[in-house]
Protein backbone atom coordinates (compact mmCIF):
# COMPACT_ATOMS: atom_id res chain seq x y z
CA UNK A 1 0.00 0.00 0.00
CA UNK A 2 1.44 3.00 -1.16
CA UNK A 3 1.27 6.32 1.20
CA UNK A 4 0.29 8.33 -1.65
CA UNK A 5 -3.36 6.06 -1.30
CA UNK A 6 -3.24 4.98 2.25
CA UNK A 7 -6.38 7.66 2.91
CA UNK A 8 -8.37 6.49 0.07
CA UNK A 9 -7.94 2.70 0.67
CA UNK A 10 -9.30 3.33 4.42
CA UNK A 11 -6.00 4.70 6.26
CA UNK A 12 -6.67 7.60 8.23
CA UNK A 13 -4.95 11.30 7.48
CA UNK A 14 -3.15 13.75 9.67
CA UNK A 15 -0.55 15.48 11.57
CA UNK A 16 -0.06 18.39 13.16
CA UNK A 17 1.56 21.40 11.11
CA UNK A 18 4.24 20.40 8.74
CA UNK A 19 4.16 17.24 9.04
CA UNK A 20 1.18 14.09 7.27
CA UNK A 21 0.40 11.20 9.44
CA UNK A 22 -1.43 7.89 7.60
CA UNK A 23 -2.16 4.76 9.31
CA UNK A 24 -1.97 1.49 7.46
CA UNK A 25 -3.59 -2.15 9.16
CA UNK A 26 -3.54 -5.50 7.61
CA UNK A 27 -3.56 -9.15 8.28
CA UNK A 28 -0.93 -11.76 7.26
CA UNK A 29 -1.94 -14.98 7.35
CA UNK A 30 0.35 -18.13 8.58
CA UNK A 31 2.78 -19.24 5.87
CA UNK A 32 3.27 -15.61 5.08
CA UNK A 33 6.53 -14.13 3.42
CA UNK A 34 9.77 -14.28 5.58
CA UNK A 35 9.36 -10.43 4.21
CA UNK A 36 6.50 -8.16 3.63
CA UNK A 37 7.22 -4.72 1.98
CA UNK A 38 5.06 -1.61 2.26
CA UNK A 39 6.06 0.58 0.33
CA UNK A 40 5.56 4.38 1.39
CA UNK A 41 5.57 7.11 -1.10
CA UNK A 42 7.85 10.15 0.16
CA UNK A 43 7.21 13.52 -1.89
CA UNK A 44 9.89 16.32 -2.08
CA UNK A 45 10.61 18.58 1.05
CA UNK A 46 10.24 15.66 3.78
CA UNK A 47 13.23 15.90 6.67
CA UNK A 48 12.12 12.77 9.20
CA UNK A 49 10.07 9.99 8.84
CA UNK A 50 8.83 8.24 11.92
CA UNK A 51 7.27 4.68 12.14
CA UNK A 52 5.60 3.30 14.99
CA UNK A 53 3.55 -0.31 15.04
CA UNK A 54 1.67 -2.50 16.86
CA UNK A 55 0.77 -6.36 15.91
CA UNK A 56 -1.96 -8.40 17.63
CA UNK A 57 -0.64 -11.49 20.05
CA UNK A 58 -3.65 -13.52 20.00
CA UNK A 59 -3.82 -16.40 22.81
CA UNK A 60 -2.27 -20.17 21.35
CA UNK A 61 -2.45 -24.05 21.92
CA UNK A 62 0.47 -24.64 24.22
CA UNK A 63 3.17 -26.03 22.47
CA UNK A 64 2.41 -23.20 19.17
CA UNK A 65 4.22 -20.43 18.32
CA UNK A 66 2.11 -17.22 18.51
CA UNK A 67 2.58 -13.88 16.80
CA UNK A 68 6.48 -12.29 16.41
CA UNK A 69 6.75 -9.60 14.22
CA UNK A 70 9.83 -7.80 13.03
CA UNK A 71 10.13 -3.95 11.80
CA UNK A 72 12.61 -2.14 9.76
CA UNK A 73 12.87 -0.30 6.46
CA UNK A 74 14.40 0.60 3.35
CA UNK A 75 14.95 3.98 1.14
CA UNK A 76 14.23 5.07 -2.63
CA UNK A 77 16.90 2.83 -3.62
CA UNK A 78 15.15 -0.20 -3.33
CA UNK A 79 14.40 -3.27 -1.40
CA UNK A 80 16.76 -6.23 -3.52
CA UNK A 81 18.91 -8.66 -1.59
CA UNK A 82 21.91 -7.18 -0.51
CA UNK A 83 21.27 -3.18 -2.41
CA UNK A 84 21.85 -0.42 -1.45
CA UNK A 85 18.35 0.63 0.60
CA UNK A 86 19.05 -0.34 3.59
CA UNK A 87 18.05 2.10 6.39
CA UNK A 88 17.57 0.34 9.44
CA UNK A 89 16.32 -2.59 11.49
CA UNK A 90 15.14 -3.10 15.00
CA UNK A 91 13.69 -6.37 15.07
CA UNK A 92 10.95 -7.01 17.71
CA UNK A 93 12.92 -4.46 20.19
CA UNK A 94 11.26 -1.05 19.49
CA UNK A 95 8.03 -0.25 18.81
CA UNK A 96 8.52 2.78 17.01
CA UNK A 97 11.65 3.90 15.61
CA UNK A 98 12.46 7.95 13.23
CA UNK A 99 15.46 8.53 10.59
CA UNK A 100 16.50 12.64 9.45
CA UNK A 101 19.65 13.25 8.30
CA UNK A 102 21.24 14.49 11.40
CA UNK A 103 19.83 11.82 13.84
CA UNK A 104 17.97 8.54 13.75
CA UNK A 105 16.38 6.16 16.45
CA UNK A 106 19.63 3.51 17.37
CA UNK A 107 19.18 0.66 14.76
CA UNK A 108 18.79 3.06 11.84
CA UNK A 109 21.09 5.28 9.51
CA UNK A 110 21.33 8.96 9.82
CA UNK A 111 20.73 10.67 6.26
CA UNK A 112 18.90 12.28 3.96
CA UNK A 113 15.35 11.43 3.34
CA UNK A 114 15.07 11.32 -0.56
CA UNK A 115 11.93 11.52 -2.71
CA UNK A 116 10.91 8.10 -3.78
CA UNK A 117 9.16 5.17 -2.85
CA UNK A 118 10.24 3.74 0.57
CA UNK A 119 9.61 0.28 2.10
CA UNK A 120 8.70 -0.49 5.89
CA UNK A 121 9.99 -4.08 6.24
CA UNK A 122 7.60 -6.05 8.14
CA UNK A 123 9.23 -9.71 9.27
CA UNK A 124 6.91 -12.01 10.56
CA UNK A 125 8.60 -14.46 12.63
CA UNK A 126 5.88 -16.85 13.83
CA UNK A 127 2.90 -16.13 13.22
CA UNK A 128 0.01 -18.22 15.02
CA UNK A 129 -3.22 -19.99 13.54
CA UNK A 130 -5.41 -17.08 13.38
CA UNK A 131 -3.19 -14.81 11.45
CA UNK A 132 -0.97 -11.33 12.31
CA UNK A 133 -2.99 -8.28 12.38
CA UNK A 134 -0.45 -5.17 12.39
CA UNK A 135 -1.26 -1.45 12.40
CA UNK A 136 0.97 0.82 11.44
CA UNK A 137 1.37 4.89 11.98
CA UNK A 138 3.64 6.69 9.68
CA UNK A 139 4.70 10.24 9.68
CA UNK A 140 6.51 12.79 7.35
CA UNK A 141 7.67 15.63 8.84
CA UNK A 142 8.65 18.34 6.54
CA UNK A 143 11.51 21.07 6.11
CA UNK A 144 14.99 21.75 5.78
CA UNK A 145 17.01 18.61 5.70
CA UNK A 146 19.79 18.75 8.31
CA UNK A 147 23.69 18.17 8.11
CA UNK A 148 24.72 14.61 8.37
CA UNK A 149 27.92 14.28 10.23
CA UNK A 150 30.21 12.74 8.88
CA UNK A 151 30.68 8.97 10.81
CA UNK A 152 33.76 8.67 13.47
CA UNK A 153 35.07 4.89 13.30
CA UNK A 154 37.25 2.96 16.20
CA UNK A 155 40.98 2.69 14.51
CA UNK A 156 42.06 -0.96 13.31
CA UNK A 157 44.72 -0.49 16.06
CA UNK A 158 45.73 -0.29 19.68
CA UNK A 159 49.27 0.22 21.85
CA UNK A 160 49.13 -3.51 22.60
CA UNK A 161 52.07 -5.64 24.00
CA UNK A 162 53.78 -6.91 20.71
CA UNK A 163 53.32 -10.48 20.25
CA UNK A 164 51.09 -12.01 23.14
CA UNK A 165 47.79 -13.07 24.06
CA UNK A 166 44.99 -10.94 23.56
CA UNK A 167 41.37 -11.79 25.87
CA UNK A 168 38.45 -10.37 23.66
CA UNK A 169 34.32 -11.08 23.66
CA UNK A 170 32.94 -10.35 19.91
CA UNK A 171 29.42 -11.26 20.45
CA UNK A 172 28.25 -8.23 22.21
CA UNK A 173 24.90 -6.62 22.05
CA UNK A 174 23.53 -2.56 22.76
CA UNK A 175 20.65 -0.08 22.06
CA UNK A 176 21.66 -0.52 18.62
CA UNK A 177 19.52 -3.99 18.58
CA UNK A 178 17.85 -5.85 21.02
CA UNK A 179 20.58 -5.11 23.95
CA UNK A 180 19.81 -2.83 27.14
CA UNK A 181 23.19 -1.53 27.41
CA UNK A 182 24.69 1.97 25.74
CA UNK A 183 28.40 1.37 24.28
CA UNK A 184 29.85 3.64 26.89
CA UNK A 185 28.34 1.23 29.44
CA UNK A 186 29.73 -1.81 27.30
CA UNK A 187 33.17 -0.55 26.95
CA UNK A 188 33.80 0.36 30.98
CA UNK A 189 32.30 -3.41 31.40
CA UNK A 190 35.11 -4.81 28.80
CA UNK A 191 37.21 -2.89 30.84
CA UNK A 192 36.76 -4.41 33.81
CA UNK A 193 36.66 -8.06 32.03
CA UNK A 194 39.85 -7.59 31.61
CA UNK A 195 39.38 -7.31 27.79
CA UNK A 196 42.00 -6.24 25.20
CA UNK A 197 39.32 -5.84 22.43
CA UNK A 198 35.53 -6.30 21.43
CA UNK A 199 33.59 -6.60 18.64
CA UNK A 200 30.22 -4.78 17.88
CA UNK A 201 28.05 -7.09 16.33
CA UNK A 202 24.20 -5.85 16.38
CA UNK A 203 21.47 -8.04 14.87
CA UNK A 204 21.29 -6.61 11.29
CA UNK A 205 22.46 -3.27 11.30
CA UNK A 206 25.69 -1.47 11.27
CA UNK A 207 24.47 1.53 13.04
CA UNK A 208 26.36 0.84 15.89
CA UNK A 209 29.78 1.35 13.64
CA UNK A 210 29.97 5.12 14.19
CA UNK A 211 28.48 4.80 18.31
CA UNK A 212 31.88 4.24 19.67
CA UNK A 213 33.60 7.84 19.43
CA UNK A 214 36.19 8.49 22.54
CA UNK A 215 35.35 5.19 23.89
CA UNK A 216 38.57 3.25 22.34
CA UNK A 217 42.16 3.90 23.28
CA UNK A 218 45.46 2.03 24.05
CA UNK A 219 44.29 -0.47 26.46
CA UNK A 220 40.80 -1.56 24.15
CA UNK A 221 40.78 -1.98 20.55
CA UNK A 222 36.80 -1.82 18.99
CA UNK A 223 36.06 -3.84 15.97
CA UNK A 224 33.09 -3.37 13.67
CA UNK A 225 30.91 -6.34 12.63
CA UNK A 226 27.51 -7.25 12.72
CA UNK A 227 25.42 -10.26 13.89
CA UNK A 228 23.65 -11.56 10.66
CA UNK A 229 20.77 -13.01 12.15
CA UNK A 230 18.85 -15.40 9.13
CA UNK A 231 16.08 -17.50 10.00
CA UNK A 232 18.10 -20.77 9.53
CA UNK A 233 20.54 -19.35 11.95
CA UNK A 234 23.13 -16.43 13.04
CA UNK A 235 26.62 -15.53 12.21
CA UNK A 236 29.06 -12.84 14.08
CA UNK A 237 30.44 -10.70 11.17
CA UNK A 238 33.89 -9.94 13.27
CA UNK A 239 35.78 -6.75 11.94
CA UNK A 240 34.35 -6.27 8.65
CA UNK A 241 34.97 -2.61 7.40
CA UNK A 242 33.18 0.01 9.12
CA UNK A 243 29.56 0.69 7.26
CA UNK A 244 29.57 -2.60 5.25
CA UNK A 245 25.87 -4.30 5.64
CA UNK A 246 25.89 -7.69 5.30
CA UNK A 247 22.46 -8.64 4.33
CA UNK A 248 20.27 -11.41 6.50
CA UNK A 249 17.46 -11.95 4.19
CA UNK A 250 17.90 -15.53 2.86
CA UNK A 251 17.28 -19.23 4.26
CA UNK A 252 19.27 -22.36 3.61
CA UNK A 253 17.67 -23.67 0.91
CA UNK A 254 18.15 -20.45 -0.89
CA UNK A 255 21.48 -21.53 -1.70
CA UNK A 256 22.43 -17.71 -0.91
CA UNK A 257 24.65 -17.90 2.49
CA UNK A 258 28.34 -18.50 0.46
CA UNK A 259 27.59 -15.23 -1.28
CA UNK A 260 27.51 -13.32 2.13
CA UNK A 261 30.26 -14.95 3.37
CA UNK A 262 32.13 -14.25 0.98
CA UNK A 263 30.78 -10.49 1.34
CA UNK A 264 32.16 -10.92 4.71
CA UNK A 265 35.46 -11.58 4.07
CA UNK A 266 35.82 -8.87 1.22
CA UNK A 267 34.49 -6.44 3.84
CA UNK A 268 37.60 -7.84 5.63
CA UNK A 269 36.05 -9.95 8.58
CA UNK A 270 35.58 -13.53 9.66
CA UNK A 271 32.84 -15.74 9.52
CA UNK A 272 31.80 -17.10 12.70
CA UNK A 273 28.25 -19.08 13.16
CA UNK A 274 26.65 -18.20 16.77
CA UNK A 275 24.99 -20.71 19.36
CA UNK A 276 24.75 -23.61 16.59
CA UNK A 277 22.42 -25.43 18.96
CA UNK A 278 20.42 -22.78 20.46
CA UNK A 279 17.14 -23.00 21.06
CA UNK A 280 15.79 -19.91 20.46
CA UNK A 281 13.61 -19.61 17.23
CA UNK A 282 15.93 -19.39 14.29
CA UNK A 283 18.85 -19.72 16.41
CA UNK A 284 19.80 -23.49 14.59
CA UNK A 285 22.52 -23.02 12.39
CA UNK A 286 21.63 -24.70 8.78
CA UNK A 287 24.16 -23.73 6.39
CA UNK A 288 27.03 -26.19 7.30
CA UNK A 289 30.97 -25.06 7.91
CA UNK A 290 32.12 -24.74 4.87
CA UNK A 291 32.18 -21.08 4.51
CA UNK A 292 33.15 -20.95 8.37
CA UNK A 293 35.86 -19.12 9.56
CA UNK A 294 35.79 -19.95 13.15
CA UNK A 295 32.75 -21.57 15.27
CA UNK A 296 31.23 -20.29 18.40
CA UNK A 297 30.96 -23.38 19.97
CA UNK A 298 30.55 -21.41 23.93
CA UNK A 299 28.03 -19.10 23.97
CA UNK A 300 27.25 -17.14 27.12
CA UNK A 301 27.47 -19.62 30.71
CA UNK A 302 27.87 -22.89 29.44
CA UNK A 303 24.70 -24.70 28.75
CA UNK A 304 23.78 -28.37 27.31
CA UNK A 305 23.41 -26.84 24.16
CA UNK A 306 26.97 -25.57 24.20
CA UNK A 307 27.73 -29.20 24.78
CA UNK A 308 26.37 -30.60 21.67
CA UNK A 309 28.19 -28.09 19.91
CA UNK A 310 31.56 -28.87 21.14
CA UNK A 311 30.68 -32.62 20.48
CA UNK A 312 29.82 -31.26 17.12
CA UNK A 313 33.34 -29.33 16.51
CA UNK A 314 34.88 -31.69 17.98
CA UNK A 315 33.80 -34.32 14.90
CA UNK A 316 34.94 -32.03 12.26
CA UNK A 317 38.40 -32.22 14.00
CA UNK A 318 38.26 -36.29 13.64
CA UNK A 319 37.24 -35.76 9.70
CA UNK A 320 39.84 -33.14 9.71
CA UNK A 321 42.54 -35.50 10.41
CA UNK A 322 41.16 -38.08 7.86
CA UNK A 323 41.47 -35.64 5.16
CA UNK A 324 37.94 -35.05 4.67
CA UNK A 325 37.71 -31.61 5.82
CA UNK A 326 39.62 -28.72 6.51
CA UNK A 327 39.52 -27.81 10.43
CA UNK A 328 37.60 -24.84 11.84
CA UNK A 329 38.86 -23.14 15.05
CA UNK A 330 36.60 -23.10 17.96
CA UNK A 331 35.91 -19.42 20.02
CA UNK A 332 33.77 -18.39 22.20
CA UNK A 333 31.51 -15.10 22.95
CA UNK A 334 29.29 -13.70 25.34
CA UNK A 335 26.29 -12.70 23.96
CA UNK A 336 25.49 -10.70 26.46
CA UNK A 337 22.44 -7.75 25.88
CA UNK A 338 21.80 -6.68 29.13
CA UNK A 339 22.00 -6.99 33.16
CA UNK A 340 22.87 -9.79 34.27
CA UNK A 341 24.62 -10.87 31.24
CA UNK A 342 28.73 -10.79 32.21
CA UNK A 343 30.89 -9.11 29.28
CA UNK A 344 33.92 -11.36 29.09
CA UNK A 345 31.92 -14.67 29.65
CA UNK A 346 33.08 -16.37 28.06
CA UNK A 347 36.37 -14.77 26.01
CA UNK A 348 38.18 -16.03 23.03
CA UNK A 349 42.29 -15.92 24.17
CA UNK A 350 44.31 -15.10 20.64
CA UNK A 351 47.70 -15.12 19.90
CA UNK A 352 48.29 -12.40 17.82
CA UNK A 353 51.17 -10.61 17.00
CA UNK A 354 50.07 -7.26 17.76
CA UNK A 355 46.69 -5.40 19.17
CA UNK A 356 45.17 -5.29 15.63
CA UNK A 357 42.06 -6.06 13.49
CA UNK A 358 44.43 -7.90 10.80
CA UNK A 359 46.93 -9.74 13.89
CA UNK A 360 43.67 -10.62 15.47
CA UNK A 361 41.60 -12.40 12.95
CA UNK A 362 44.89 -14.33 11.67
CA UNK A 363 45.37 -15.67 15.16
CA UNK A 364 41.54 -16.67 15.19
CA UNK A 365 41.79 -18.25 11.64
CA UNK A 366 44.82 -20.15 12.38
CA UNK A 367 43.59 -22.01 15.71
CA UNK A 368 46.12 -19.87 18.37
CA UNK A 369 43.28 -19.92 20.66
CA UNK A 370 42.09 -21.14 23.62
CA UNK A 371 38.52 -19.43 25.73
CA UNK A 372 38.32 -18.75 29.28
CA UNK A 373 35.21 -18.58 31.54
CA UNK A 374 36.90 -15.16 32.90
CA UNK A 375 40.63 -13.14 32.59
CA UNK A 376 40.92 -14.56 36.38
CA UNK A 377 41.59 -17.86 34.59
CA UNK A 378 45.31 -18.30 32.99
CA UNK A 379 46.51 -21.21 30.90
CA UNK A 380 49.18 -22.27 29.25
CA UNK A 381 49.02 -25.69 26.63
CA UNK A 382 52.06 -27.20 24.44
CA UNK A 383 53.13 -30.53 23.12
CA UNK A 384 56.76 -31.79 23.06
CA UNK A 385 59.10 -34.60 21.54
CA UNK A 386 61.54 -36.50 22.44
CA UNK A 387 64.00 -34.30 21.30
CA UNK A 388 62.89 -30.84 21.35
CA UNK A 389 60.40 -30.83 19.11
CA UNK A 390 57.41 -28.04 20.06
CA UNK A 391 53.92 -27.34 19.03
CA UNK A 392 51.53 -24.88 20.59
CA UNK A 393 47.58 -24.53 20.29
CA UNK A 394 46.62 -24.64 16.59
CA UNK A 395 49.71 -26.20 15.52
CA UNK A 396 50.94 -29.07 13.93
CA UNK A 397 54.08 -31.12 16.06
CA UNK A 398 55.63 -32.88 13.11
CA UNK A 399 57.09 -36.46 14.57
CA UNK A 400 57.03 -40.15 13.00
CA UNK A 401 54.28 -41.79 14.27
CA UNK A 402 55.46 -43.92 16.70
CA UNK A 403 57.08 -40.71 18.46
CA UNK A 404 56.64 -40.29 22.15
CA UNK A 405 54.83 -36.60 22.82
CA UNK A 406 54.23 -35.33 26.10
CA UNK A 407 51.38 -33.02 26.77
CA UNK A 408 51.75 -30.36 29.46
CA UNK A 409 49.00 -27.96 30.74
CA UNK A 410 49.50 -25.42 33.12
CA UNK A 411 46.69 -23.55 34.13
CA UNK A 412 45.15 -20.62 37.21
CA UNK A 413 42.32 -19.11 38.60
CA UNK A 414 40.04 -22.32 38.30
CA UNK A 415 39.18 -23.32 42.02
CA UNK A 416 37.61 -27.12 42.00
CA UNK A 417 38.15 -27.89 38.37
CA UNK A 418 39.17 -31.33 36.70
CA UNK A 419 41.51 -30.74 33.67
CA UNK A 420 41.02 -33.75 30.78
CA UNK A 421 43.24 -34.21 27.37
CA UNK A 422 40.92 -34.73 24.34
CA UNK A 423 41.70 -36.49 21.44
CA UNK A 424 40.18 -38.36 17.89
CA UNK A 425 39.75 -41.35 20.73
CA UNK A 426 37.80 -39.32 22.73
CA UNK A 427 38.67 -38.34 26.72
CA UNK A 428 41.69 -39.96 27.22
CA UNK A 429 42.78 -38.56 30.84
CA UNK A 430 41.43 -36.17 33.51
CA UNK A 431 42.79 -35.62 37.08
CA UNK A 432 41.76 -33.17 39.28
CA UNK A 433 43.63 -30.16 39.97
CA UNK A 434 44.40 -29.06 43.80
CA UNK A 435 41.69 -27.19 45.45
CA UNK A 436 43.34 -23.77 44.90
CA UNK A 437 42.43 -24.51 40.87
CA UNK A 438 46.47 -24.43 39.80
CA UNK A 439 48.79 -26.28 38.25
CA UNK A 440 50.40 -28.26 35.43
CA UNK A 441 49.40 -31.43 34.27
CA UNK A 442 51.30 -34.11 31.69
CA UNK A 443 50.38 -37.12 29.76
CA UNK A 444 51.77 -38.54 26.99
CA UNK A 445 51.19 -40.17 23.92
CA UNK A 446 52.03 -41.14 20.38
CA UNK A 447 50.42 -40.21 16.83
CA UNK A 448 49.32 -43.87 16.45
CA UNK A 449 47.42 -43.34 19.32
CA UNK A 450 46.02 -39.74 19.49
CA UNK A 451 45.76 -37.94 15.65
CA UNK A 452 45.37 -34.09 18.36
CA UNK A 453 44.93 -33.05 21.57
CA UNK A 454 43.33 -30.50 23.16
CA UNK A 455 42.46 -29.47 27.01
CA UNK A 456 39.58 -28.92 28.91
CA UNK A 457 39.47 -27.56 32.24
CA UNK A 458 35.61 -28.03 33.75
CA UNK A 459 34.20 -27.39 37.10
CA UNK A 460 32.19 -30.13 38.38
CA UNK A 461 29.33 -31.35 37.32
CA UNK A 462 25.73 -29.92 37.74
CA UNK A 463 23.64 -31.45 35.43
CA UNK A 464 22.82 -35.17 35.88
CA UNK A 465 24.37 -37.05 32.55
CA UNK A 466 26.33 -34.39 31.57
CA UNK A 467 29.90 -33.34 32.43
CA UNK A 468 30.72 -30.35 34.49
CA UNK A 469 30.63 -26.49 32.99
CA UNK A 470 33.32 -25.53 30.96
CA UNK A 471 36.30 -23.12 32.65
CA UNK A 472 38.59 -22.79 29.64
CA UNK A 473 39.67 -24.94 26.98
CA UNK A 474 41.96 -24.78 24.38
CA UNK A 475 41.88 -25.42 20.24
CA UNK A 476 43.80 -28.77 19.40
CA UNK A 477 47.50 -29.20 18.75
CA UNK A 478 47.91 -31.84 15.87
CA UNK A 479 50.30 -34.73 15.83
CA UNK A 480 52.27 -36.60 13.54
CA UNK A 481 53.87 -35.56 9.65
CA UNK A 482 51.43 -34.26 7.33
CA UNK A 483 49.97 -36.90 4.68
Amino acid sequence: MSFADAASAGGRSGGGPGEQTRRVTGHLPTGAPDFVYLPVEVPRGVREIAVAYRYDKPTVPEGTAGNACDIGIFDERGTDLGGAGFRGWSGGARTEFFLRADEATPGYLPGPVNPGIWHIALGPYTVAPQGLSYDITITLKYGPQGHTPAPVHPPERARGRGRAWYRGDSHLHSVHSDGKRTPAEIAALARAAGLDFINTSEHNTTSAHRAWDGLWGDDLLILTGEEVTTRNGHVVAMGTDPEVFIDWRYRARDNAFGKYARAIRRAGGLVIPAHPHATCIGCNWKFGLNEADAVEVWNGPYTPDDEVTLAEWDNTLVAHTQGRADWVPAVGHSDAHRDPDVVGLPQTVVLADDLSRRALQDGIRAGRVWIAESSKVGLAFSVTGERGEHAGIGERLAVSRTAKVTARLTVSGTPGSTVSFVTDQGRLYSTALPPSGDGTVSWQTTPDHAAYIRAEVRHPATTPGLPGPMAAMTNPVFLGRRG
